[in-house]
């Protein structure tokens, strides 16, 4: 891949500078998160790696995706989808581990990561083999989200942050739905722009790559902000007991 040492960035490309800004960021977490798993008590170094696992896939995919960027003028939907592969279901796990005390079972990971899975597939689809029916196929995709989302507002991962009596944790919970409504929302904007999407030509076909770069850094970056910020907090309330 030649390219990727020979790209050039023009400095009036605010896609190409949002790759760019994104890379960084991501890379900035990922040491960040690392660092900081002395920090915290046993059970919560897990979930912190997982934090800055998940920034640092990203970091990689950002590097191919703002060179191939740079040389091609195109998205790099394989590039971001493979990075999405890997981190979304990451994500999901986030919601096993930190209700795996109040009694969080196998059967709610594997289910979040299979509406990941689900939701990401069709979406690949959506944006490459059958593009001219990007809607229909946005809309199957939709439904692997539906299930995340039903799961983490009035599923079973809600019903064990509420029966866990402890604030701390039910803070942190909430937050992460909040990120799961209004920060995953970010994307179907971005995918709506492509073509034969209902936004199409509403938005610039720019946008979809502006989009889809700021809502990975809110979302991947926050997400495991919230995760560190619960870990911090745990491990001084135990330290304190």
């Amino acid at each position: 891949m030649n390219f990727l040492l020979n790209a050039v960035m023009n400095p009036q490309d605010y896609v190409g500078f949002t790759f760019f800004i994104g890379s960084m960021a991501m890379l900035a977490a990922t040491v960040f998160f690392f660092l900081e798993m002395g920090n915290v008590q046993g059970k919560w170094k897990t979930s912190i790696l997982i934090s800055g696992l998940i920034c640092f896939i990203a970091a990689v995919h950002y590097f191919y995706m703002r060179d191939y960027w740079a040389q091609n003028a195109e998205s790099p939907t394989f590039f971001r989808y493979v990075d999405w592969i890997l981190t979304v279901p990451l994500m999901c796990v986030e919601f096993y581990l930190i209700l795996k005390a109040f009694g969080a079972k196998m059967d709610l990971l594997w289910k979040m990561i299979a509406y990941s899975v689900w939701m990401l597939v069709f979406g690949y689809l959506g944006e490459t083999a059958f593009r001219d029916q990007s809607a229909i196929w946005g809309a199957v995709s939709t439904l692997g989200y539906i299930g995340i989302f039903y799961e983490v507002w009035f599923g079973s991962a809600k019903k064990l942050s509420q029966g866990s009596n402890d604030p701390i944790l039910q803070k942190a919970f909430n937050t992460l739905a909040w990120f799961i409504f209004a920060g995953w929302a970010i994307y179907p904007i971005g995918y709506m722009t492509i073509d034969g999407g209902l936004l199409s030509g509403v938005l610039p076909g720019e946008s979809l790559d502006i989009i889809y770069n700021i809502g990975d850094a809110i979302n991947k970056i926050g997400f495991g902000l919230v995760i560190y910020s619960l870990a911090v907090s745990s491990s001084s309330k135990v330290a304190e007991a």
